[in-house]
């Protein structure tokens, strides 16, 4: 299988264990602070690699590059916690969530020159009427939150293209342990300072902890550096936009919540989006 392929396939087992981990997170949060839930989850998934990146060293003059990527990372996840804590609405927040895959094409255009294929123009209009029928609510209301969930997206599209180039040339192991300490850490801090625990620590909630720490976060974050290392940027960003639409069948399968044909409709519009720009890039190729 060649690195492309490989890279690809991947990211499409990233889209797979995201699904399944906002079912964990959204256990998690139930039993526990957001923030506090946070900090542990990044930051012990940080130890967990810590051990794998034995020999693995980060030179000197990418140690900069290396935080800067981690800045990103903890800044896009906090942003992201923030925007859930006041949304009214989650499907409208994971809608406009969503679009960050698709800004990442244009804001690799912006920050490396990587003009989008012709492929992707063809099919960001049916993706983006799909993550629409997908997440969207109609009728549709202005909120606050709103606004917060499209800066959130602005930065992820920002800290994807940033962590793309830096793990072309960067050891992923240690790159990830990096990102995963540094948003950790800037989780427990906020969650010392706004946050208190009133409620009783249950194994329940400490195996859905466990479960976010080593399948949601370690491994996605593996895999997903892995695959961005050899994928196109505007491949990865398609790939990546099925995880609503996987993150919908996995909560359908677990809390048994129905389909409308709303999301069934934008479902397959996503799909559709994604098979014509694989198919376009084979024709091209």
């Amino acid at each position: 299988m060649n690195p492309q392929r490989q890279a690809d396939l991947f990211l499409i087992m990233v889209t797979l264990i995201a699904a399944c981990g906002w079912i964990f997170s959204r256990e998690g949060i139930s039993g526990m602070p957001v923030f506090a839930f946070l900090g542990l989850r990044f930051g012990c998934a940080a130890l967990v690699l810590l051990p794998f990146c034995r020999g693995q060293r980060i030179q000197r003059e990418q140690i900069i590059r290396v935080l800067i990527s981690g800045a990103w990372m903890a800044l896009t996840m906090c942003l992201w916690i923030y925007s859930v804590s006041t949304t009214p609405s989650l499907g409208e927040g994971a809608f406009i969530m969503s679009l960050s895959m698709l800004f990442v094409p244009l804001v690799a255009w912006g920050m490396m020159k990587v003009r989008p294929a012709r492929a992707y123009w063809e099919c960001l209009p049916l993706a983006f009427v799909g993550l629409g029928l997908l997440s969207l609510q109609f009728p549709v209301s202005f909120h606050a939150s709103q606004g917060w969930f499209l800066l959130t997206a602005v930065v992820q599209s920002i800290s994807f293209c940033y962590t793309s180039r830096c793990a072309r040339d960067v050891p992923l192991l240690p790159l990830t342990a990096v990102q995963l300490g540094m948003t950790g850490v800037v989780g427990l801090v906020l969650s010392g300072l706004t946050e208190t625990w009133t409620q009783p620590f249950t194994a329940t909630t400490a195996m859905w902890l466990l479960a976010s720490i080593l399948i949601a976060t370690s491994l996605r974050f593996g895999l997903q550096l892995q695959g961005q290392k050899h994928a196109a940027v505007a491949n990865a960003a398609i790939i990546m936009v099925l995880e609503p639409l996987l993150t919908v069948i996995a909560a359908a399968i677990w809390y048994g919540e129905k389909l409308p044909m709303q999301k069934i409709t934008g479902g397959i519009l996503i799909l559709v989006a994604q098979l014509w720009f694989r198919w376009r890039m084979v024709v091209r190729a």
